[in-house]
């Protein structure tokens, strides 16, 4: 039996959630939510996903018992599997405020910041030399940040967690980030170990058979970047 059907693309928030969903071995379908041809505002989605933003859950085995339970918002996604299945969070109190402590860096920074990194470096029609060194700039002090805690430490809070799965899919994209990963080495060695996983593997190669999610024109652009609703 499915419990899960994933409403997804495979970005770096879509990935958060197989990345989960693969380790935690629950049964799962995606539902692919074609974000460059507005999949993302048709109502059904909205229902579930009021912020138009995938990716977002619908549980069919909630624990309580009752109606299916939806979930929009990567984070908040994560906090709930990791409830759901007892996994991938600690179960001592001050493990659980470091998990969550990261899992909010990223979701208030790494993301958005690396998010206007991706736009003004691959996608904004005009190159905005103050802004791309801006966000470069930025990118590499969020980098320096998550290496320093990587030192000593295989993973971000110690254990893999649901912090690392937050973290890791906005590093893949590192080289149109501008970043050298050899720069960092405890976070590149992190990198390495996670790439690794086979769970990160099946998660990556399921993202392939939906797109390789690149904006083919100046529609899809416009859908994605130019409006706020529809």
């Amino acid at each position: 039996m499915l419990v899960i059907d994933l409403h997804y693309w495979p970005t770096p928030n879509g990935h958060k959630i197989t990345l989960f969903l693969e380790e935690a071995g629950l049964p799962y379908r995606l539902v692919p939510v074609n974000i460059a041809k507005g999949a993302q505002f048709e109502p059904d989605f909205l229902a579930i996903a009021p912020n138009n933003r995938m990716p977002a859950i619908v549980d069919h085995a909630p624990a309580d018992g009752g109606a299916p339970q939806s979930v929009f918002e990567s984070g908040a996604i994560l906090l709930y599997l990791a409830g759901k299945t007892g996994q991938f969070m600690p179960a001592d109190p001050r493990g659980r405020v470091t998990v969550t402590e990261w899992l909010m860096w990223q979701m208030g920074g790494l993301g958005p910041m690396l998010g206007q990194n991706h736009h003004f470096n691959r996608y904004a029609p005009e190159k905005i030399p103050y802004a791309i060194d801006r966000y470069v700039r930025e990118t590499s002090r969020l980098y320096g940040v998550l290496n320093k805690q990587l030192e000593g430490r295989p993973f971000i809070a110690g254990d893999y967690s649901i912090a690392d799965m937050a973290c890791y899919p906005w590093i893949v994209p590192h080289e149109v980030q501008g970043q050298t990963l050899s720069d960092y080495p405890h976070l590149q060695r992190w990198f390495d170990a996670i790439a690794a996983r086979p769970a990160t593997i099946a998660a990556y190669a399921r993202g392939k058979e939906i797109s390789n999610n690149e904006i083919a024109d100046d529609e899809a652009r416009k859908i994605l970047f130019g409006q706020g609703t529809r």
